[in-house]
């Protein structure tokens, strides 16, 4: 199960609550048993869907509960609660020292990406100003070094490694200590890949790791028990991959997720943050993430929307001119995913040129609405109330007025999101906000 369709299934199954009469325990065994059936089915650890469900089960005492009290709301807090406990080992989340070397040695499993993640991390600390290197010490896998090469040279990032050195501790030991002596301070030594069962290749990391000096971190209980686990990263979290192994590995290591990979793109890479990554799973966007994105535009001078927004207005000429600013913000699956709203039923259905495409076309769609439209407090209700409107803007834009419908739709949620949180205080700002659970 992707991980569009783990979040789908788990807000479906927080909706039946909105829809039972009457909320007793046989409801919330049935609403329990289809979010457990849905990790189970997104290779979420048994014993971990099962720790949750007893978790939920154990803080919702329905003899002791006060008539007064929203059942719902408990529920769908607890519930939200124990997800975020699933990726949150409450482990301190390590970080760089500036102007000294820090030494990071990357282990996983073949095929999981690890070399091209290698070059994300170098690239993400390189644009935030930090003196980044690479190091092969993967002998194992024939054409390894060819692929770090080529990586680091697209990325102008500086890295050794070796044709005739088939020593793995060698190579990484001598290209540790030469980027130390160049007073490098991110070092990542790339290591061969393995499989649960190759002991030896396990002991070989053991000697990579004390060859250049106790790395850092080392970056799911296998490594655990032969190297000091400090660190998780999710290589492949876009909307192809499976995401209940990134929930498994943060049980099995104890080590907290502090990056993952969104995509192919070498920027399609991202600090982790537990409670956002949530929110995203249940379709209600990363308004933080957002935040951040937006701030680096620098739309400070865009007065006149933030104090629309600020008050909770949103108008459709608004989302034309936000649709506008994602295009530049890239990636743009990143972005439509942190927007709540879009992040289920929008950006799950084809790849990122299809995704552009599609906005486009509701950019095209807003262009053939008039200004009362555009400008009005609630524009969708504009179009309900006239329902004739839909006809013509459907007609202006060459789309049918189902697609029409469907802009509307997505309007009223965004709209919805900022009128619920009382503005987006934060949104050009970098202010403080907070996010209601569902």
């Amino acid at each position: 199960m992707v991980l569009a369709d783990l979040g789908r299934k788990i807000t479906n199954a927080l909706r039946t609550l909105s829809n039972a009469t009457i909320i007793n325990k046989d409801v919330l065994d049935a609403m329990l048993k289809e979010i457990c059936k849905a990790l189970l089915e997104a290779d979420v650890n048994i014993k971990l869907v099962k720790q949750l469900r007893e978790n939920v089960k154990s803080v919702i005492d329905f003899d002791e509960m006060a008539s007064g009290l929203n059942k719902r709301r408990m529920i769908q807090t607890a519930v939200f609660k124990e997800l975020v406990k699933l990726v949150d080992p409450a482990v301190k989340v390590w970080q760089p020292t500036k102007g000294r070397p820090n030494v990071i040695m990357f282990v996983g499993l073949q095929g999981s990406g690890k070399t091209t993640t290698c070059t994300k991390l170098a690239y993400y600390y390189m644009k935030k100003g930090w003196k980044t290197c690479l190091i092969c010490a993967d002998t194992f896998r024939a054409g390894a070094f060819d692929q770090l090469r080529q990586n680091a040279s697209k990325a102008n990032i500086p890295f050794y490694g070796s044709y005739t050195e088939m020593d793995p501790v060698v190579i990484a030991h001598n290209g540790v200590e030469r980027f130390k002596n160049d007073n490098f301070e991110i070092i990542i030594v790339d290591t061969s890949g393995r499989h649960m069962q190759e002991e030896s290749l396990f002991e070989e990391m053991l000697q990579v790791a004390n060859a250049t000096l106790t790395p850092a971190d080392v970056q799911a209980r296998a490594f655990k028990e032969k190297v000091d686990v400090g660190a998780v990263i999710v290589t492949k979290l876009d909307g192809h991959a499976r995401g209940g192994g990134a929930l498994s590995a943060v049980a099995a290591t104890q080590s907290p997720i502090i990056f993952i990979g969104t995509g192919e793109h070498i920027d399609d890479f991202e600090p982790f943050k537990v409670k956002p990554f949530v929110q995203k799973l249940l379709g209600m966007g990363d308004i933080e993430g957002l935040i951040d994105k937006v701030n680096e535009l620098k739309l400070d001078d865009n007065e006149e929307l933030i104090e629309k927004l600020k008050h909770g207005e949103f108008t459709l000429r608004d989302m034309y001119e936000q649709f506008h600013n994602i295009m530049k913000m890239g990636p743009f699956g990143q972005i439509m995913g942190m927007i709540p709203g879009f992040s289920s039923d929008f950006m799950t259905k084809g790849n990122e040129e299809e995704s552009k495409t599609r906005l486009k076309k509701l950019m095209t769609i807003i262009d053939s609405m008039n200004n009362y439209e555009l400008d009005h407090r609630d524009g969708a209700k504009v179009f309900s109330r006239q329902p004739g409107r839909i006809v013509r803007v459907a007609r202006g834009a060459g789309v049918t007025t189902r697609e029409v419908q469907d802009l509307l739709t997505q309007y009223t949620k965004f709209a919805a999101m900022v009128k619920k949180m009382g503005g987006i205080k934060g949104l050009f700002k970098g202010g403080v906000f907070g996010v209601e659970v569902l």
